[in-house]
């Protein structure tokens, strides 16, 4: 019995010593060293030996099984290392390949836009003004000359919360509401830029655009004045060569009310497709504020006199840089907004 304990123990390493795979491993550990394993099966036949050779048989079963479990456990430790490193080879980075460049973020054309307009009006002395976007039906229609009933409430499709919460239209609320601070003998002179919403979705339309507006309401206010302003905003806007002409139009809160176009950049006013042959562009609204409004605003009209203006950021940004489609500004292609880095 001790020549095959002998020969099962040397078996035993040949085969450890050659094992692959931990799977493979443990699988020779069972066929050994398990309860139906070889070294059991010899044990179990120990109760037909003769008593004196008992001692010494158990003594060599008991050497061999631990020789086997150290050798086994060292070989698992060696598969497993063997495998890490395996790994460790399958995922190194090689420090030597180019890294991958991260694409810096730029401004959007719009924020570049109204930042622009901003900064134009800010150098000539405007302040800028901001108000909430959820407004009051007064605020956004009554307190502008607008009443309810009015045919010009019709131009603006709203979007009313409650009959008399609605999202506002333009940021002309932000310019009563500066009107009632400051009044009854402040003058003001701001700029409200900021997002308003229409229902309206097309290729030059939004549900949610930007405006920029003007206010300026001091003693002696004249239409010169507004018309200078706005030569001035073209010029620094659009070139240095640029003209405006007003036209007559109509708007509630301003009287006399009048559409601001600018000469075509692309033809010079020599007229072509951008201008449709007219050699001018529309830009903006303006007009000299409604003494109705200004009386609801706590100013004497008899006093006071301004003007104010308004026009689309969108609009702006799509003559500036020549997009025939509004919505591109919104549908967030990078092949588009690159083009503005």
């Amino acid at each position: 019995m001790q020549d095959k304990l002998k020969a099962i123990a040397e078996n035993a390493r040949q085969e450890i010593a050659a094992a692959a795979t931990e799977k493979e491993l443990k699988e020779i550990q069972v066929r050994f060293l398990g309860k139906k394993g070889e070294m059991t099966a010899v044990l179990r036949g120990m109760g037909k030996l003769p008593p004196e050779e008992r001692p010494v048989v158990g003594g060599l079963a008991n050497q061999i099984r631990d020789e086997l479990t150290e050798l086994f456990a060292a070989r698992e430790e060696e598969l497993r290392s063997a495998e890490r490193q395996k790994d460790m080879a399958a995922q190194r980075v090689d420090v030597t390949l180019p890294g991958r460049p991260q694409e810096l973020g730029h401004m959007h054309p719009l924020t570049r836009v109204m930042d622009e307009i901003a900064e134009i009006f800010l150098g000539m002395g405007f302040t800028i003004a901001e108000g909430p976007e959820i407004e009051t039906d007064y605020y956004n229609f009554e307190a502008l000359n607008i009443p309810k009933e009015h045919p010009a409430r019709e131009m603006q499709d709203s979007f009313y919360i409650r009959p008399d919460i609605l999202l506002r239209t333009h940021t002309s609320p932000v310019q009563v509401r500066t009107m009632e601070k400051v009044a009854p003998e402040v003058p003001v002179r701001i700029i409200a830029p900021g997002k308003v919403y229409r229902r309206d979705d097309d290729a030059t339309h939004s549900p949610m655009f930007h405006q920029v507006e003007g206010l300026v309401i001091d003693r002696n206010i004249s239409l010169s004045d507004l018309k200078g302003t706005l030569l001035l905003f073209a010029q620094q806007m659009f070139g240095p060569h640029q003209q405006v002409r007003l036209r007559p139009s109509f708007f509630p809160f301003t009287e006399p009310s009048a559409e601001v176009d600018i000469s075509c950049f692309l033809c010079s006013g020599d007229g072509c497709r951008i201008c449709k042959d007219t050699g001018w562009i529309e830009i903006l609204g303006s007009g000299m504020v409604h003494p109705r409004v200004l009386e609801m605003s706590g100013y004497d009209p008899e006093q006071f006199t301004g003007y104010a203006f308004g026009m689309g950021v969108e609009r702006i940004a799509m003559l500036k840089y020549g997009v025939d489609d509004l919505r591109l500004f919104f549908n967030n292609d990078v092949r588009m907004l690159r083009q503005f880095r």
